[in-house]
């Protein structure tokens, strides 16, 4: 039987199982009625699914009743909200089967919190109000973000609670570790050069890395001077150190190439054979270009060194070109475009400057990446 045959009859076993049954026997009561309406979905008439539906759904309403009876007799300061969840699991039921005739054949008025949902929300946003201010009085920035996320949660249980909106705001500056990161300085005895285009790579990969929604923020020392923030939490400093251009390197190594092919090759009662034979010189210069960067993360006002790390990086420019004595017909495809290059100079120090860099670049984001993930 074709593999294409086979799939379907594999399917059709797999949601023959698909009853609900094994959840419902794991106790999952909410999972077994979400796979029974499914079911019921696609194939009405499915007997299994029928009485898994039957069978667990009043398990369910039971288990989530006595679930909030046992939350709201508790002590936890967030019960309201595991209340609010509870009933939301038990509505999104209601709505499944509402989506499924022969699910509401079985249970033609599934339960759906209405009125009590309403005050649920209204306390749930009231306990993570009150739970976020408490949390705002504690000088640290995790303190700040519980805050941020339990002010977010009580605007969603009602949307603009109380002052909510401003206490978001607040709690998000207060959680956020902001960065400055300071211009590259390049130290090299014998060159002038700019580190600009490495820094706008940097900046920007941050940025994108750690988006002005999330809990760290870099800026530039322009863009700092104008936020008002007062100190940094952080500095981070990038220096080029020893950056050397080492001198032409010049190689050479030469060699006889023959290649042999029929002399007629439309003849194919002939086996005579031509071959043709060239001397083939070739050129290699390279030029060695190599330094390090410095990388210093540092806690601001105190300057208390949290990273310290040097990052070598090396970039190697070469050029080969060719030249040949005898039969053109003796050389590759590879070996004449050789014989077509010329010599050149190597380019100037600022661009060797710029390609090592590049291999430098992906060793220092990723350090940066692993670093400040965990303020994200």
């Amino acid at each position: 039987m074709k593999i294409k045959h086979i799939l379907p009859l594999i399917l059709l076993v797999l949601l023959g199982c698909s009853s609900g049954k094994q959840a419902f026997q794991r106790g999952d009561y909410f999972g077994a009625v979400q796979t029974a309406v499914e079911r019921l979905r696609s194939n009405p008439g499915h007997k299994k699914s029928q009485q898994v539906l039957q069978t667990s759904y009043p398990q369910a309403l039971q288990w989530a009743q006595q679930e909030i009876d046992l939350t709201l007799s508790g002590n936890d300061p967030l019960k309201w909200e595991k209340t609010v969840g509870v009933m939301q699991r038990v509505n999104h039921l209601a709505s499944e089967i509402r989506r499924s005739p022969a699910a509401l054949a079985i249970v033609p008025s599934p339960k759906t919190y209405t009125t009590e949902m309403n005050m649920a929300l209204e306390r749930a946003a009231e306990e993570t109000y009150q739970a976020g201010l408490r949390m705002m009085q504690q000088p640290e920035k995790a303190a700040a973000r519980q805050a941020h996320s339990l002010f977010t949660r009580s605007s969603e249980f009602v949307p603009g609670y109380k002052d909510t909106p401003g206490l978001i705001r607040e709690a998000k500056f207060r959680a956020t570790t902001h960065v400055v990161v300071e211009p590259i300085p390049v130290y090299s005895k014998m060159f002038e050069l700019s580190a600009g285009f490495f820094y706008n790579q940097v900046f920007e990969y941050l940025n994108k890395r750690f988006p002005r929604q999330s809990f760290v923020n870099f800026y530039s020392p322009e863009e700092f001077e104008r936020s008002d923030i007062g100190n940094p939490d952080m500095v981070l400093q990038l220096e080029f150190y020893d950056f050397v251009v080492g001198a032409m390197k010049q190689g050479e190594s030469e060699k006889e190439v023959t290649r042999t092919e029929k002399k007629n090759p439309k003849d194919t009662l002939s086996n005579e054979t031509i071959t043709y034979k060239a001397k083939l010189k070739t050129y290699t210069d390279q030029v060695a270009s190599g330094g390090v960067v410095d990388l210093k993360i540092m806690e601001w006002p105190s300057e208390k060194l949290l990273v310290n790390d040097r990052i070598p990086g090396e970039f190697v420019w070469m050029n080969q070109y060719a030249i040949f004595a005898g039969d053109e017909k003796a050389l590759t495809a590879e070996q004449l475009k050789l014989t077509k290059q010329k010599m050149v100079q190597p380019p100037p120090p600022q661009v060797l400057f710029t390609e090592f860099t590049r291999p430098i670049y992906e060793q220092l984001t990723g350090r940066l990446n692993n670093f400040f993930g965990r303020y994200r």
